[in-house]
């Protein structure tokens, strides 16, 4: 099969594309062949060696592909064979085949093309448990989403819509990521490049919330937009912490969640698939209902073929990228 191949840690843009054998299911497993797979900025970390798991060599990276069952391991029910599945393993989906757990793979409504059912990969999931597990979202609720434009952002703004949020504000960089947040379904702005953020970003929050400021924070970016939105918060607000694309870990001030009764939490998405896989399994279950009613729309900014991957982990890396990024499996290299 021809696949992404990591052979040993390198720079990002330096893996191979090439042949792997194809792979055989366990007991428990199904072989997904896959059409469209999500690139994430994990992707990278898996390259350069610097995420929190390192596969056996050679391997190839990708968090969330689409396709079709085309074999099942012992213990797997064969009716398997042929269904179209959303599939969310450890790593391997940049790649026409991948092995999986069966319990791992999410059937897909038959309406969904691949490439969109890739993009409800892992920021769906990772936004839908940061809003309702973590943040108690509440119907009613004032959101504010940093990192509006990115794949998190994208996901915590729809979601946070279709769940009953009373009032969406988006976080991001200038008039082009604004009408981007706005085109998502955000129904206010801030302009996180401001020049004073610790205090403009509270006052804009404060005048498009009446005074009351946000109820949840959800936060993928860390940092200084971090620092700042803690200040926006009402009183009993909760904020999540998703991930620091920023590169910089935020420090939380403590007297800010003293005095407002403010909470704050993390949320590592992959423990949920590991420890309560009911639980993943009914979430992408309402997440394609959602998309069935025409609640949720993925932003699908660009596709590449797999011997393009190099240019959509670069645009991840530099902050390029806007909406969803998706490598397809094209049929020559």
């Amino acid at each position: 099969m021809k696949a992404l191949i990591v052979r040993a840690f390198t720079d990002f843009d330096q893996a191979e594309v090439g042949e792997l054998p194809d792979p055989t299911p366990a007991p428990g497993q199904v072989v997904v062949d896959i059409a469209a797979s999500e690139a994430n900025f994990p992707d990278i970390l898996y390259i350069e060696g610097k995420y929190q798991k390192k596969p056996p060599f050679p391997f190839s990276p990708g968090l969330a592909g689409a396709g079709r069952i085309s074999a099942v391991g012992e213990g797997v029910d064969p009716a398997k064979i042929g269904q179209r599945v959303l599939t969310l393993p450890y790593y391997g989906t940049h790649a026409e085949k991948v092995a999986v757990a069966a319990d791992w793979c999410f059937p897909m409504p038959e309406a969904m093309d691949d490439p969109t059912a890739a993009a409800f990969g892992l920021v769906y999931q990772t936004a839908w448990f940061a809003l309702t597990a973590r943040a108690r979202l509440a119907k009613g609720d004032r959101v504010l989403v940093l990192g509006a434009t990115g794949g998190i952002g994208m996901a915590a703004i729809q979601l946070a819509k279709a769940l009953g949020a009373g009032q969406v504000i988006a976080a991001t960089r200038g008039a082009e990521g604004a009408a981007r947040a706005k085109e998502m379904g955000a129904d206010g702005t801030v302009d996180s490049s401001m020049a004073d953020l610790a205090n403009g970003l509270r006052d804009a929050v404060n005048d498009l919330t009446g005074g009351h400021g946000v109820d949840v924070v959800i936060d993928p970016v860390g940092g200084a937009v971090s620092a700042a939105a803690l200040r926006a918060m009402a009183w009993d607000g909760r904020m999540v912490i998703v991930g620091f694309a920023s590169g910089e870990i935020p420090k939380i001030a403590a007297n800010y969640l003293l005095v407002k009764n403010i909470s704050v939490s993390g949320i590592q998405w992959t423990d949920y698939r590991a420890r309560q896989i009911d639980q993943v399994r009914d979430a992408q279950a309402q997440i394609f209902a959602l998309w069935s009613a025409g609640k949720l729309a993925p932003q699908i900014t660009a596709t590449y073929g797999l011997a393009d991957y190099a240019v959509a982990l670069r645009a991840l890396r530099e902050g390029r990228a806007s909406g969803k990024l998706i490598l397809t499996m094209e049929q020559e290299l």
